[in-house]
């Protein structure tokens, strides 16, 4: 299996390697980057490129590790219990298969995307390393061992709130999504709006990528926001030269809310705008 990219996801040839080199070595791909820059997509893709089914686990802050490998639902057993039904007598009918037993159990290879890790309590990470590593785990309730058929794919998702402990990096493979440069954004761009018009691509670029070179903003615009600001102006039919000023000056752009998403950002790029119209 080697990932080569795809038509809908544009990927660097770094990225590419990393994709491979995970793949080789059967090692997770932990993948950071900044929100928005495609690191939930890129299991997506690389799954529908490869032919392989997807399993996901979006991870939030109280989730536990034990959830991705399988819960026992006593509350279940207890109700029919009181109500006579004879599933109780076995304990496997109450145990919930999570993520990780269903991809141990494919009959072929797939892809895990175990998303946001970084939410979790600091603990969760350490408690997949053996799961991870060996790729089996014990059921107690039914006294079992369940072993991967196949070692899945699997993508780890972070945003980086939290530091991950060492031993968990040593397992992965890591890759550092860079945010795209702008004719890399301008490949994206065209995935999304093929045949969008040069004129607007350019104020769009310039407008956006001038945002994110604004000092002190708390969070710069990032990829799926350029896209939904660029889907409303096409909407909108918003022409290239509402963008800018006749003078080429700073201008609050339309339907900023798409791009900055907190007052002190807008009213930080509102006094810039204004200094600068003071300053001719």
């Amino acid at each position: 299996m080697r990932f080569a990219g795809s038509a809908g996801y544009v990927a660097t040839a770094d990225l590419m390697l990393a994709v491979n080199a995970a793949i080789t070595l059967q090692r997770p791909l932990l993948v950071k980057g900044e929100p928005g820059t495609g690191k939930t997509m890129l299991a997506e893709e690389v799954a529908a490129s490869l032919g392989l089914p997807l399993l996901q686990w979006h991870v939030k802050s109280t989730t536990k590790a034990q959830q991705g490998l399988y819960e026992y639902d006593a509350v279940s057993r207890l109700r029919d219990s009181q109500l006579g039904d004879a599933r109780v007598r076995d304990i496997a009918n109450y145990i919930v298969k999570g993520v990780l037993w269903q991809a141990f159990e494919f009959d072929g290879p797939c892809v895990v995307l175990i998303d946001e890790i970084d939410k979790a309590d600091v603990e969760f990470p350490n408690d997949l390393l053996r799961e991870l590593d060996r790729m089996e785990f014990h059921c107690y309730e039914t006294r079992q061992t369940v072993r991967a058929r196949h070692r899945p794919l699997v993508f780890i998702t972070s945003n980086n709130e939290k530091e991950l402990p060492d031993a968990f990096l040593r397992r992965c493979f890591f890759h550092y999504i860079r945010f795209p440069d702008r004719e890399t954004m301008a490949r994206i761009v065209d995935v999304h709006f093929p045949g969008l018009r040069k004129e607007l691509l350019k104020e769009a670029l310039e407008v956006f990528f001038g945002l994110r070179d604004v000092p002190g903003l708390k969070k710069k615009p990032s990829t799926s926001e350029l896209i939904d600001w660029l889907k409303l102006l096409l909407a909108e039919d918003i022409p290239p030269e509402a963008l800018h000023s006749k003078e080429h000056k700073v201008v609050v752009p339309p339907l900023h809310g798409a791009l900055l998403k907190n007052e002190q950002d807008v009213h930080l790029f509102e006094r810039l705008v204004f200094m600068a119209r003071n300053n001719r």
